[in-house]
């Protein structure tokens, strides 16, 4: 039976990129040896981690622009480091919209003066704050666009005095953007772009170098840029997995495409929760995640009922984080609208019967 994976990550992958990356494991390009026991400095590997980096600039509509794509490890986690040391000198601003911007803030002021320029935490980061200010003198202004745990979404972007930085993990590829707005871009790529192990960083090389700290090769960008994301040996897997996914968005007709269909999937979610009177969204709707959708049942003594149903119709990762509770499905890139018309069609059926 098909299982509809609703998971908020690792995420789902399209069945095409599966089916390469597991043969890939058993034989790469033909050569007789699998794709995780070469070397990563041999010409098929190198050619992989240049094909990854061209496609998201090029996907990105950021080709020719002084920007440079890497590939790194650590997580978006270790970019709260990266980034603070790489472009903080003496203040920096955050936008906090929920857990992962606050975890970015508590690393950032190990190294310098970070200030909360709007906060969502007021009403449990269920919306995204606006008309706030940026300061001009700030090194850099960070925020997050998409808020998986609870579930918003930035649609407007502010018009930035200073570099702009963006953790885009989990809505990375799936709408069009202005990304030349963005000086650095950053998105672990187990939320909508492969699997878990590495992270994407897409940075305008004129915002570097201008730190007075020593900055330890390993988290200096300007080191990986020069060494083209192979300072390090890279986590070849999670590279090439991340590749075929990018090929596989290309063909889709880009960002531009998928976009239609990631709209698609979030029209017939989000109506189903705003009709059926068992469920409740989490968020304010005008900032509703087009890739997360929270929402919890009005009346609790259904849950064993609804988890069943879910269940026996296939569908997996629906739980939504402890820290909020209820419900939440995850629509990434590679969700089908067939997933989301299953999962709609129990909610359907659970109203029927209630």
């Amino acid at each position: 039976m098909k299982r509809h994976n609703f998971s908020a990550g690792p995420c789902i992958l399209p069945q095409e990129v599966l089916l390469k990356s597991s043969e890939a494991v058993m034989d790469f390009n033909g050569s007789g040896l699998s794709l995780i026991e070469i070397s990563h400095r041999s010409k098929g590997f190198v050619d992989v981690m240049e094909k990854a980096r061209s496609l998201a600039l090029e996907l990105l509509g950021l080709e020719g622009k002084g920007y440079k794509a890497l590939f790194l490890q650590g997580g978006a986690s270790m970019q709260f480091l990266m980034v603070t040391l790489n472009l903080l000198e003496k203040k920096a601003g955050y936008l906090n919209t929920g857990t992962w911007s606050e975890n970015a803030i508590k690393e950032a002021r190990i190294f310098g003066d970070i200030f909360e320029v709007a906060s969502s935490k007021d009403k449990k980061h269920s919306y995204i704050p606006k008309g706030y200010e940026i300061p001009k003198d700030y090194d850099y202004f960070h925020c997050t666009s998409n808020n998986t745990i609870f579930g918003t979404q930035i649609k407007k972007f502010p018009n930035c005095p200073i570099p702009m930085v963006c953790d885009m993990s989990s809505d990375i590829f799936s709408r069009q953007l202005d990304f030349s707005k963005f000086d650095l871009i950053y998105a672990g790529a187990q939320k909508n772009m492969g699997p878990a192990g590495t992270t994407l960083v897409v940075v305008k090389e004129e915002i570097l170098g201008k730190v007075s700290r020593n900055i330890p090769s390993i988290m200096d960008y300007n080191v990986h840029i020069n060494k083209s994301s192979m300072y390090n040996t890279p986590p070849v897997f999670a590279v090439y997995t991340s590749m075929l996914t990018l090929e596989w968005l290309k063909n889709l007709g880009g960002i531009k495409g998928v976009e239609i269909e990631n709209d698609k999937k979030a029209t017939l979610m989000y109506s189903e929760i705003d009709l059926n009177p068992l469920f409740n969204g989490y968020t304010t709707k005008e900032d509703r995640s087009n890739m997360n959708a929270t929402f919890t049942l009005a009346n609790e003594d259904l849950k064993e009922t609804f988890d069943t149903m879910c269940q026996e119709a296939g569908i997996e990762g629906l739980n939504g984080h402890r820290s909020v509770g209820g419900y939440r499905a995850s629509m990434y890139n590679a969700l089908s609208l067939d997933s989301v018309k299953a999962l709609v069609e129990v909610m359907s059926e659970l109203e029927s019967k209630a």
